[in-house]
Protein backbone atom coordinates (compact mmCIF):
# COMPACT_ATOMS: atom_id res chain seq x y z
CA UNK A 1 0.00 0.00 0.00
CA UNK A 2 1.43 3.42 -0.52
CA UNK A 3 0.25 6.49 0.88
CA UNK A 4 1.21 10.10 1.22
CA UNK A 5 1.60 11.85 4.61
CA UNK A 6 0.84 15.62 4.51
CA UNK A 7 2.76 18.15 6.32
CA UNK A 8 0.89 21.15 8.52
CA UNK A 9 2.17 24.81 9.42
CA UNK A 10 1.22 26.25 12.93
CA UNK A 11 -0.06 29.67 12.71
CA UNK A 12 0.86 31.04 15.78
CA UNK A 13 1.77 29.10 18.50
CA UNK A 14 0.89 30.08 22.26
CA UNK A 15 2.60 28.08 25.50
CA UNK A 16 -0.26 28.46 27.77
CA UNK A 17 0.91 26.96 30.69
CA UNK A 18 2.96 24.12 32.52
CA UNK A 19 1.04 20.72 33.16
CA UNK A 20 1.88 18.45 36.19
CA UNK A 21 2.62 15.83 33.44
CA UNK A 22 5.47 17.84 32.13
CA UNK A 23 4.32 18.77 28.74
CA UNK A 24 2.89 22.24 28.04
CA UNK A 25 -0.57 23.39 27.13
CA UNK A 26 -0.26 25.04 24.20
CA UNK A 27 -2.73 27.09 21.33
CA UNK A 28 -2.05 27.05 17.85
CA UNK A 29 -3.66 26.57 15.08
CA UNK A 30 -2.93 23.11 12.58
CA UNK A 31 -2.96 24.23 9.11
CA UNK A 32 -2.45 21.22 6.45
CA UNK A 33 -0.47 21.63 3.67
CA UNK A 34 0.18 19.63 0.38
CA UNK A 35 3.81 18.93 1.04
CA UNK A 36 3.84 15.43 1.73
CA UNK A 37 6.16 12.31 1.78
CA UNK A 38 5.75 9.02 0.33
CA UNK A 39 5.50 5.69 2.29
CA UNK A 40 4.96 2.21 0.99
CA UNK A 41 4.21 -0.86 3.04
CA UNK A 42 4.38 -4.94 2.31
CA UNK A 43 3.62 -7.67 4.33
CA UNK A 44 6.60 -10.07 4.46
CA UNK A 45 6.67 -13.60 6.40
CA UNK A 46 10.53 -13.64 6.07
CA UNK A 47 11.35 -11.08 8.52
CA UNK A 48 11.24 -11.08 12.21
CA UNK A 49 10.57 -7.38 12.66
CA UNK A 50 9.59 -5.00 10.54
CA UNK A 51 12.45 -3.33 8.28
CA UNK A 52 12.02 0.42 7.40
CA UNK A 53 14.53 2.02 4.27
CA UNK A 54 14.56 5.85 4.02
CA UNK A 55 15.28 8.06 1.18
CA UNK A 56 14.97 11.31 0.33
CA UNK A 57 16.28 13.89 2.93
CA UNK A 58 17.70 13.08 5.66
CA UNK A 59 15.88 11.77 9.33
CA UNK A 60 17.67 12.10 12.81
CA UNK A 61 17.07 8.94 13.85
CA UNK A 62 17.77 5.57 13.69
CA UNK A 63 15.22 3.45 12.13
CA UNK A 64 14.57 1.46 15.43
CA UNK A 65 13.60 4.79 16.94
CA UNK A 66 11.43 6.05 13.69
CA UNK A 67 8.08 7.30 14.60
CA UNK A 68 6.43 4.61 12.36
CA UNK A 69 7.92 1.73 14.03
CA UNK A 70 6.89 3.41 17.61
CA UNK A 71 3.18 3.00 15.61
CA UNK A 72 3.28 -0.48 14.88
CA UNK A 73 4.82 -1.24 18.65
CA UNK A 74 2.17 0.44 19.99
CA UNK A 75 -0.62 -1.40 18.17
CA UNK A 76 0.73 -4.60 18.13
CA UNK A 77 0.24 -4.34 22.12
CA UNK A 78 -2.78 -5.73 21.47
CA UNK A 79 -3.16 -6.61 18.11
CA UNK A 80 -1.48 -9.69 15.97
CA UNK A 81 -0.18 -8.39 12.77
CA UNK A 82 2.52 -9.31 10.38
CA UNK A 83 5.80 -7.70 9.87
CA UNK A 84 6.42 -4.96 7.31
CA UNK A 85 8.80 -3.80 4.61
CA UNK A 86 8.75 -0.41 4.83
CA UNK A 87 9.99 1.97 2.14
CA UNK A 88 9.69 5.92 3.80
CA UNK A 89 10.82 8.70 1.25
CA UNK A 90 10.80 11.83 2.71
CA UNK A 91 10.25 15.29 1.19
CA UNK A 92 9.43 16.92 4.71
CA UNK A 93 12.63 17.88 6.77
CA UNK A 94 12.90 16.23 10.45
CA UNK A 95 13.32 18.78 13.14
CA UNK A 96 11.38 21.07 10.93
CA UNK A 97 8.15 22.17 12.87
CA UNK A 98 6.19 20.79 9.68
CA UNK A 99 5.01 17.36 11.52
CA UNK A 100 6.61 14.87 9.00
CA UNK A 101 7.27 12.58 11.79
CA UNK A 102 3.88 12.32 13.59
CA UNK A 103 2.52 12.79 10.30
CA UNK A 104 3.97 9.29 9.17
CA UNK A 105 3.17 7.52 12.29
CA UNK A 106 -0.86 8.42 11.86
CA UNK A 107 -0.54 7.11 8.43
CA UNK A 108 0.45 3.62 9.02
CA UNK A 109 -1.95 3.66 12.01
CA UNK A 110 -4.52 4.41 9.50
CA UNK A 111 -3.43 2.30 6.75
CA UNK A 112 -3.17 -0.66 8.98
CA UNK A 113 -6.05 -0.08 10.72
CA UNK A 114 -8.30 -0.69 7.18
CA UNK A 115 -6.06 -2.65 5.56
CA UNK A 116 -6.53 -5.78 8.54
CA UNK A 117 -9.62 -4.78 9.46
CA UNK A 118 -8.48 -4.07 13.34
CA UNK A 119 -12.05 -2.05 13.69
CA UNK A 120 -9.90 0.84 16.00
CA UNK A 121 -12.76 4.26 16.38
CA UNK A 122 -11.31 7.56 16.23
CA UNK A 123 -10.90 7.48 19.75
CA UNK A 124 -8.85 4.52 20.49
CA UNK A 125 -7.06 5.85 17.65
CA UNK A 126 -5.88 9.09 18.69
CA UNK A 127 -5.00 7.22 22.19
CA UNK A 128 -2.39 5.31 20.43
CA UNK A 129 -1.30 8.73 18.34
CA UNK A 130 -0.70 11.02 21.22
CA UNK A 131 1.44 8.24 22.64
CA UNK A 132 3.66 8.84 19.86
CA UNK A 133 3.52 12.62 19.37
CA UNK A 134 1.82 15.93 20.95
CA UNK A 135 0.63 16.40 17.17
CA UNK A 136 0.19 12.66 15.86
CA UNK A 137 -3.69 12.86 16.24
CA UNK A 138 -4.56 15.96 14.11
CA UNK A 139 -2.78 13.73 11.28
CA UNK A 140 -4.85 11.24 11.92
CA UNK A 141 -7.96 13.37 9.73
CA UNK A 142 -5.50 16.82 8.89
CA UNK A 143 -8.31 19.26 8.11
CA UNK A 144 -7.69 22.89 9.52
CA UNK A 145 -7.89 22.65 13.44
CA UNK A 146 -7.63 24.80 16.43
CA UNK A 147 -5.65 22.83 19.08
CA UNK A 148 -5.54 23.10 22.40
CA UNK A 149 -4.21 20.81 25.47
CA UNK A 150 -0.88 19.44 24.14
CA UNK A 151 -2.23 19.58 20.65
CA UNK A 152 -4.68 16.67 21.12
CA UNK A 153 -7.79 18.80 21.95
CA UNK A 154 -8.72 19.78 18.05
CA UNK A 155 -11.93 22.00 16.96
CA UNK A 156 -12.32 21.99 12.84
CA UNK A 157 -11.95 25.83 11.84
CA UNK A 158 -13.16 26.62 8.54
CA UNK A 159 -10.28 26.56 5.78
CA UNK A 160 -10.15 30.54 5.82
CA UNK A 161 -6.62 30.17 3.83
CA UNK A 162 -8.01 28.54 0.67
CA UNK A 163 -6.64 30.24 -1.93
CA UNK A 164 -4.20 31.77 -0.23
CA UNK A 165 0.01 31.23 -1.82
CA UNK A 166 2.02 29.82 0.68
CA UNK A 167 6.06 29.93 0.30
CA UNK A 168 8.20 27.65 2.92
CA UNK A 169 11.41 28.32 3.32
CA UNK A 170 13.83 25.91 5.11
CA UNK A 171 17.56 26.60 6.59
CA UNK A 172 18.20 23.40 7.49
CA UNK A 173 18.78 24.03 11.12
CA UNK A 174 17.22 21.31 12.97
CA UNK A 175 16.00 22.22 16.04
CA UNK A 176 15.39 20.63 19.65
CA UNK A 177 11.72 20.28 20.40
CA UNK A 178 12.44 19.30 24.17
CA UNK A 179 15.30 22.64 24.22
CA UNK A 180 12.73 25.23 22.74
CA UNK A 181 10.11 24.26 25.74
CA UNK A 182 12.85 24.30 28.11
CA UNK A 183 13.77 28.00 27.10
CA UNK A 184 10.42 29.43 26.42
CA UNK A 185 7.71 30.44 28.94
CA UNK A 186 3.83 30.54 29.08
CA UNK A 187 2.30 33.53 27.43
CA UNK A 188 -0.47 36.11 28.16
CA UNK A 189 -3.37 35.51 26.25
CA UNK A 190 -5.37 37.67 25.70
CA UNK A 191 -7.85 37.22 22.34
CA UNK A 192 -7.54 33.69 21.44
CA UNK A 193 -6.68 33.10 18.08
CA UNK A 194 -10.09 31.77 16.70
CA UNK A 195 -11.19 35.44 17.22
CA UNK A 196 -7.88 37.01 15.70
CA UNK A 197 -8.10 34.73 12.44
CA UNK A 198 -12.01 35.84 12.01
CA UNK A 199 -10.31 39.45 12.09
CA UNK A 200 -9.54 41.33 8.63
CA UNK A 201 -5.81 39.82 7.57
CA UNK A 202 -4.44 43.14 7.86
CA UNK A 203 -4.38 42.16 11.31
CA UNK A 204 -3.14 39.30 11.61
CA UNK A 205 0.66 40.19 11.60
CA UNK A 206 -0.02 42.44 14.57
CA UNK A 207 -2.14 40.07 16.82
CA UNK A 208 -0.33 35.99 15.65
CA UNK A 209 2.46 35.19 17.35
CA UNK A 210 4.99 31.95 18.04
CA UNK A 211 6.52 31.96 21.32
CA UNK A 212 9.16 29.85 20.53
CA UNK A 213 10.71 32.34 17.86
CA UNK A 214 12.37 35.22 20.67
CA UNK A 215 14.13 31.92 22.00
CA UNK A 216 15.44 30.33 18.12
CA UNK A 217 15.70 33.75 16.76
CA UNK A 218 18.03 34.38 19.67
CA UNK A 219 20.49 31.49 18.85
CA UNK A 220 19.92 31.30 15.06
CA UNK A 221 19.12 34.97 14.19
CA UNK A 222 19.32 33.89 10.51
CA UNK A 223 16.02 32.28 10.93
CA UNK A 224 14.47 35.78 11.98
CA UNK A 225 16.13 37.53 9.13
CA UNK A 226 14.09 34.92 6.84
CA UNK A 227 10.76 35.92 8.40
CA UNK A 228 11.69 39.46 7.69
CA UNK A 229 12.58 38.49 3.89
CA UNK A 230 9.45 37.70 3.77
CA UNK A 231 7.67 40.48 5.15
CA UNK A 232 9.81 42.56 2.80
CA UNK A 233 8.65 40.16 -0.16
CA UNK A 234 4.79 40.89 0.62
CA UNK A 235 3.66 38.49 2.93
CA UNK A 236 0.71 39.36 4.94
CA UNK A 237 1.87 36.89 7.55
CA UNK A 238 5.09 35.37 8.09
CA UNK A 239 6.33 32.72 11.12
CA UNK A 240 8.17 29.91 12.12
CA UNK A 241 6.39 26.86 12.31
CA UNK A 242 6.32 24.92 15.67
CA UNK A 243 9.59 25.30 17.26
CA UNK A 244 11.24 25.63 14.12
CA UNK A 245 13.90 25.78 11.88
CA UNK A 246 10.81 26.55 8.81
CA UNK A 247 8.87 29.30 8.23
CA UNK A 248 6.16 30.01 6.60
CA UNK A 249 4.33 33.30 4.49
CA UNK A 250 1.10 33.66 3.83
CA UNK A 251 0.64 35.90 0.36
CA UNK A 252 -2.33 36.50 -1.43
CA UNK A 253 -0.80 36.07 -4.86
CA UNK A 254 3.06 34.16 -5.93
CA UNK A 255 5.29 36.15 -4.84
CA UNK A 256 8.74 36.85 -6.62
CA UNK A 257 11.22 35.85 -4.36
CA UNK A 258 14.74 36.89 -3.50
CA UNK A 259 17.88 34.90 -4.29
CA UNK A 260 18.39 34.31 -0.42
CA UNK A 261 14.64 32.94 -0.47
CA UNK A 262 15.36 31.00 -3.54
CA UNK A 263 18.07 29.17 -2.11
CA UNK A 264 16.63 28.25 0.78
CA UNK A 265 12.50 27.37 -0.65
CA UNK A 266 11.39 23.75 0.53
CA UNK A 267 7.90 24.33 -1.33
CA UNK A 268 5.39 26.87 -2.80
CA UNK A 269 1.94 26.68 -3.65
CA UNK A 270 -1.81 27.34 -3.09
CA UNK A 271 -3.59 26.54 0.05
Amino acid sequence: MITFPKSKINLGLRITGKRSDGYHDIETVFYPVSLSDAMEFVESNGLSEDELVVTGKRINSSPGHNLIIKALHKIREKHILPFFRIHLHKAIPSGAGLGGGSSDAAMILKAVNKCYGLGLNNETMKEYALEIGSDCPFFLNPVPSLASGRGEILKPVIPFLAGYFIVIVNPGISISTGEAYTNCFPSNTVNSLETIFSRDPSEWRKLVINDFEDYVFGIHPGIGKIKDLLYETGAILSLMSGSGSTVYGIFKEKPGLPQQLEKLLLFEGRL
